[in-house]
């Protein structure tokens, strides 16, 4: 199988996942979208309709990488068709599949790398999962926190950050654009090196 480290040239697909419409722009589950925004700024490009995937896309080179930026225009549930379509069309290996998505499991603020492993009940993971025929896909996954108390978690990553989060989610969104760049760039193992607090 075909990894990041062993074909540094070979086409690269960078998701970031979030629901579409104004009204969930904001919110904590919308942070995989922000880092999409945040990188095809770095290019210089905004993004395309590809009828296609049914996504929005940016086509660039990050480094050596040819590279397409995507945000599903699906809601997030459904985030799996548009991605395989996209790895269809543009011959990419889920190995260099590269998913941007909050998670509830770590802290505001923090981020983890890693290939492959669980949906943590990601319902945007679990239909990539299942549409790609493989978990082994690359993971960005941008801490959002635990809801405080009972909330729902369904609820509360639906929910603006806080007022306090808003203060710092523009460097976070930063970083993350970073590990994805730097998981292309360097690798898996060396990013997390780099990435993972010691």
């Amino acid at each position: 199988m075909t990894t990041v480290s062993d074909a540094p040239e070979a086409p690269a697909l960078i998701v970031g996942l979030g629901n579409p419409g104004p009204q969930y722009e904001k919110t904590r589950h919308n942070v995989g979208f922000m880092v999409a925004d945040a990188l095809a700024g770095r290019v210089g490009s905004t993004f395309s309709s590809h009828k296609k995937s049914n996504s929005d896309i940016v086509q660039a080179r990050l480094g050596t990488r040819s590279v397409i930026i995507a945000k599903p225009r699906t809601f997030m549930n459904l985030s799996g068709q548009p991605v395989a379509a996209l790895a269809r069309f543009f011959s990419v290996d889920p190995a260099n599949v590269v998913v941007v998505h909050d998670e509830l499991d770590i802290d505001f603020g923090s981020l983890r790398l890693k290939l492959g492993g669980g949906e943590g009940g990601h319902n945007g993971l679990r239909s990539i999962s299942q549409h790609l025929s493989t978990k082994d896909y690359l993971r960005v996954r941008v801490g959002v926190g635990r809801p405080p108390g009972r909330m729902d978690p369904a609820s509360f990553v639906l929910k603006p950050f806080s007022a306090a989060e808003r203060k710092d989610l523009g460097v976070v969104v930063e970083e993350a654009a970073d590990a994805a760049e730097l998981l292309l760039s360097a690798g898996l193992e060396a990013a997390q090196n780099r990435v993972h607090p010691r």
